[in-house]
């Protein structure tokens, strides 16, 4: 709820910032304000996946396909996520959230998220997710990807991600034993 400013804010601006395409990387700037902190006096660790959530809505504005998923009532739902930090972000510090869309299968899509402070990454997460209709069932990539605009092959899967991915598929059927 803390952050439910900032929603307001990129719902009303976002779609005055420069536009991007679907490959593009998407920079979303930021400060950190006092809510934002831990006991420690740096941003709280739950409030990046926090922010990587509103960066993800600017960057589904900025790339016009924000009113095409209402449209079709489609919904972003995040599967998995993950965060690595290197540097603390302290009060009242700018930075920016690098979004962009790293990879998709015939599942899921991969957005990659850096968190730049004076041109260097501090933080960075990674998250895969599905997309869903609100009248049931799930959109599949193909169908995600044509209503984006991508009409290029999608990039290369990268090493750290291919293991990211691997790793979570191990981990789901060790949890979620197979239906017979």
């Amino acid at each position: 709820m803390n952050l439910i400013f900032r929603l307001i804010y990129t719902l009303l601006f976002s779609r005055f910032r420069s536009k991007v395409g679907a490959l593009d990387e998407c920079l979303t700037p930021y400060r950190c304000w006092p809510t934002d902190l831990d006991v420690l006096r740096h941003i709280n660790n739950g409030v990046y996946f926090s922010l990587q959530d509103l960066a993800r809505v600017d960057y589904m504005i900025r790339m016009g396909a924000m009113p095409k998923m209402n449209a079709n009532g489609w919904y972003p739902v995040v599967v998995a996520e993950r965060m690595r930090f290197k540097k603390s972000i302290k009060p009242f510090q700018k930075f920016h959230i690098s979004t962009r869309l790293a990879y998709w299968d015939d599942k899921y899509t991969y957005i990659e998220h850096k968190f730049i402070v004076k041109g260097e990454p501090v933080a960075f997460g990674m998250i895969r997710a599905r997309f869903l209709k609100k009248s049931g069932g799930l959109v599949t990539t193909e169908e995600l990807i044509n209503l984006v605009g991508v009409t290029s092959e999608r990039p290369a899967l990268p090493d750290h991600l291919k293991a990211w991915i691997e790793a979570e598929d191990r981990h789901i059927e060790a949890v979620v034993p197979p239906k017979n």
